[in-house]
């Protein structure tokens, strides 16, 4: 097995080794990082450090090696999980903030594939291995509506729709600031960030891919505004690239946003809160709705009263 390499300069003013990298791989938590200091797999100005709190001034260069995860054969894991819709074809469901949806590097447990298996058996081996029934996901700490797929047929109808663009999707957030306009479209293309390559970013259309998110403006708060934002395409990290290019990062959001959360949330606060599509052998779309959860309405009530 084979390992990512992963390469960037540091930021001044610099920190604690394990604290920047963790900046950076925002897909791993800080006892993994940990766990690759320890094991060698960093190095600093090519040279390895094994120790956590390794302080760094500004500018060294960081050189990260993530193993690939062993491959294993998923094992269903009885979680409850929230059905909105199932049929014989697919299922909608309402993943709740900070579960993975499918195992990676540092997840190889609790994920919502592993639950799903547990409830429909028979999507094992159903789209890409590892990630039986999947069509499309969400981040780890973005809650809402996600599909799997229960068959071939169904699993390359949905995809279908999701590459035509036929798929409609409302998300909603809460934001640091204000948008330009309460109501607009940004049209900029999504491509890795050149610096660091974990990251997505704006950038020139040579380097990029079209993306394009409307928006519009529910409620404005002093310093924070709850926006109903959709996707016209379907990009890495989209929406929040696309609010933090305008200066509107969601708030929690600590790759895109302010490093540290302008409200008392452990997430960033993007919620997937409706879907439409149109089920296999239907030529009417089906629209999927779900509420916004505790956390987010706790924000708002708090924004509320103020």
């Amino acid at each position: 097995m084979g390992a990512q390499t992963v390469r960037f300069l540091t930021p001044k003013p610099g920190g604690r080794l394990d604290v920047v990298i963790v900046k950076y791989l925002a897909d791993l938590s800080r006892s993994q990082v940990q766990k690759l200091i320890r094991s060698g797999s960093v190095s600093v100005d090519r040279k390895v450090v094994k120790k956590t709190g390794y302080h760094l001034d500004g500018g060294e260069d960081l050189q990260v090696s993530i193993p690939e995860p062993t491959r294993t054969d998923l094992q269903p894991e009885a979680v409850p999980i929230d059905v909105v819709y199932e049929n014989q074809d697919l299922l909608v469901i309402n993943k709740d903030p900070g579960v993975v949806v499918h195992p990676s590097v540092g997840h190889q447990t609790g994920t919502l594939v592993q639950a799903v298996l547990a409830h429909t058996p028979d999507i094992r081996g159903i789209g890409e291995e590892g990630r039986p029934g999947v069509v499309h996901r969400l981040d780890k700490d973005t809650s809402g509506l996600i599909l799997f797929a229960k068959h071939d047929e169904a699993h390359q109808w949905l995809q279908q729709q999701f590459q035509d663009r036929q798929v409609k999707k409302v998300y909603f957030a809460v934001t640091d600031s204000k948008p330009p306009t309460p109501s607009g479209k940004i049209d900029a293309p999504i491509g890795r960030d050149a610096k660091h390559r974990q990251k997505m970013a704006v950038v020139s259309k040579s380097r990029g891919r079209e993306a394009v998110t409307t928006y519009h403006t529910h409620e404005r708060f002093h310093e924070h505004s709850f926006l109903e934002v959709r996707p016209e395409t379907g990009r890495t990290h989209q929406i929040r690239v696309h609010l933090s290019f305008i200066d509107c990062p969601i708030v929690g959001d600590r790759v895109y946003g302010r490093r540290k959360p302008t409200l008392p949330v452990e997430r960033q606060l993007l919620h997937a809160g409706q879907l439409t599509i149109r089920l296999l052998g239907n030529e009417e779309p089906t629209t999927f709705d779900s509420p916004l959860p505790e956390d987010f309405e706790s924000i708002l009530n708090i924004l509320r009263q103020r």
